[in-house]
């Protein structure tokens, strides 16, 4: 969510429901104080409107006046997705968010912000290979970057090989929790991404330790280790990763991608003094 900019077109795989609503919650607000226009695309089943405000307001009063000035647009998908012929036609649906998006321009707004439950392609009886091929053909809607969106996928709903194949097409995934990390293997080493603090210690641990504990009868290594979408790490967090790589054998080298707060915490625990650890900072915009 921390590294979600404008432009960008993402999705979310789920099972928790409070998690999810904190995630949508975060990210409304963030449109909302952006000076963006937020369309929420709910499912006819979901929570009321009503609801819906209340939980993303938490007593502020904040996203209740968006919705009463139209900053903040609820909707349900058999309103907003057009079959008017009784069959999905992408092209048209690409259509509709266009009106959308200049609709939020003509109002004043500097974006649109879309989320929408991707439900109703299972009302419409899309196949796993369609839904994959029309969220692979609306990419144009978001060149110039006034629109961003995350279509969220109920994982209880779909099936794993859409679920995949969905978080595969879009070019970012929005983890399922604020307070999650993502741990993917690469061939030339690993990815993690998140925020490593307490609530996720011991899965971040764990993927460390299974990617750099080595008999040392094996000798030296070299281990590719992303963390450019690591958005927070804990000094113990940072010391795992420390002591790992120091305790490889000589000649072995750990280097690790990531952005400027994570280069601050390690720099500031030492890890130049170690050997087999080596930095490459990227800058973000």
């Amino acid at each position: 969510m921390d590294r979600l900019q404008r432009g960008d077109h993402s999705c979310t795989a789920f099972t928790d429901d409070e998690a999810h609503w904190q995630v949508l919650t975060a990210y409304t607000r963030t449109g909302l104080a952006e000076g963006e226009k937020v369309l929420i695309i709910l499912d006819p089943h979901d929570l009321s409107d009503d609801e819906v405000v209340a939980r993303m307001d938490c007593g502020t009063g904040r996203v209740e006046a968006a919705w009463d000035s139209g900053q903040l647009v609820l909707t349900r998908s058999p309103s907003f997705f057009d079959f008017p012929d009784g069959r999905f036609d992408k092209q048209r649906q690409a259509k509709t968010f266009e009106k959308e998006i200049e609709r939020a321009r003509e109002e004043g707004w500097s974006g649109l912000r879309n989320a929408g439950d991707m439900g109703w392609v299972l009302e419409q009886g899309l196949s796993d290979d369609e839904v994959v091929d029309y969220e692979s053909s609306v990419e144009s809607l978001f060149a110039d970057g006034r629109f961003t969106a995350i279509c969220w996928y109920d994982q209880r709903r779909f099936s794993d090989y859409l679920v995949a194949a969905a978080c595969e097409v879009h070019p970012l995934r929005v983890l399922e929790r604020l307070d999650a990390i993502d741990v993917v293997r690469t061939t030339k080493g690993g990815r993690i991404a998140g925020a490593a603090e307490l609530p996720t210690r011991e899965k971040f641990t764990e993927a460390l330790r299974a990617a750099l504990e080595r008999p040392e009868s094996r000798g030296p290594f070299h281990f590719e280790l992303d963390l450019t979408d690591l958005t927070f790490m804990e000094a113990h967090c940072a010391w795992q990763l420390i002591n790992l790589a120091g305790s490889l054998p000589e000649g072995s080298k750990v280097t690790v991608s990531c952005g400027p707060l994570v280069e601050l915490v390690l720099r500031g625990l030492g890890v130049d003094t170690v050997s087999q650890l080596e930095l490459k900072v990227e800058e973000f915009e």
